[in-house]
């Protein structure tokens, strides 16, 4: 359960502290499953979600259809505390799962508040990228994102598409922020933590051999993963480089503020499932841990 958690007399404001367990995939819902629910895919988010104890959960490349199958799977698996408010969907595109909505979605185990849904940049490409957020109801100042910045690198008014949405949905969280809450977001960032591009993410305090120079006020959450510190552990199954420890590489993300974390954190990937004979996505599930400060209240 997510519980906000409070140590002795706090002042009115005060940030309690709440333990965080963020789960995300990049499902490759229509180009590897063609928008199926029947082949596999379903049961193994449910049980992995379930398995790992995860209180929040983000899907990148998601066919609405599955969404809604992932819905009821965790519904019918008791995860949710309120079985009628726990999801939210967004469509990158509202044909490209066969004529049908494709998109990104989180889930939570507690209910949610109203949906923040914000449409980054173009690409050129016939998919609008997007950026989804929600906060706790119980609280409010506990909000969850996620995002999949697009994976073209081309020149835009002086400045790189990808960095365009990465500067984007970091101006979003950080006004976030500067509202008093506490932001978790993961996704698909389609960026190496050693990419210069994510410099204005990473807090300066993460400063190792294969990822330095940064300006940013984030920490990853597995950015302390001993096979690899400052990068961790890979998350796709592209060749090994040297820039990743000799790992294949990782672009699955779940970042939050330094200033809010309390302790120690940790992340893991996962292997990737059998969906039937063949790999259930080209992307392994990033889970991670952390403990938050929150402002309590509305």
């Amino acid at each position: 359960m997510i519980g906000l958690s409070v140590v002795g007399a706090l002042p009115a404001g005060a940030a309690g502290t709440s333990s965080v367990t963020v789960w995300t995939w990049n499902v490759a819902g229509w180009t590897m499953h063609r928008g199926s629910t029947t082949d596999g895919l379903v049961g193994q988010i449910t049980s992995s979600v379930t398995n790992r104890g995860a209180d929040l959960v983000a899907l990148n490349e998601l066919c609405q259809g599955q969404y809604d199958a992932v819905v009821s799977s965790l519904r019918a698996a008791g995860w949710p505390r309120d079985a009628s408010n726990f999801a939210r969907f967004e469509a990158h595109s509202t044909t490209a799962c066969g004529g049908k909505p494709f998109g990104l979605a989180i889930f939570s185990k507690e209910p949610l508040g109203g949906a923040n849904r914000y449409t980054l940049s173009s690409d050129g490409s016939t998919e609008a990228r997007k950026l989804l957020c929600a906060p706790l109801q119980s609280s409010p100042h506990l909000r969850f994102c996620t995002t999949h910045i697009t994976p073209l690198n081309q020149d835009l008014g002086g400045e790189k598409i990808n960095v365009i949405q990465l500067t984007e949905v970091r101006n979003r969280v950080e006004a976030f922020d500067a509202a008093g809450d506490t932001v978790l977001v993961a996704g698909d960032f389609n960026a190496q933590p050693s990419y210069g591009r994510l410099d204005a993410w990473y807090s300066p305090t993460v400063d190792t051999a294969v990822n330095s120079h940064n300006t940013g006020a984030y920490r990853e959450l597995d950015d302390t993963d001993a096979r690899c510190p400052g990068y961790g552990e890979a998350t796709t199954e592209s060749a090994p480089g040297i820039e990743s420890c000799g790992q294949t590489s990782k672009i699955d993300l779940i970042f939050v503020r330094a200033t809010r974390v309390v302790g120690s954190y940790s992340a893991d990937s996962l292997a990737i499932p059998p969906c039937g004979s063949a790999p259930c996505s080209d992307h392994r599930v990033l889970y991670g841990s952390v403990q938050v400060s929150v402002t309590p209240g509305g």
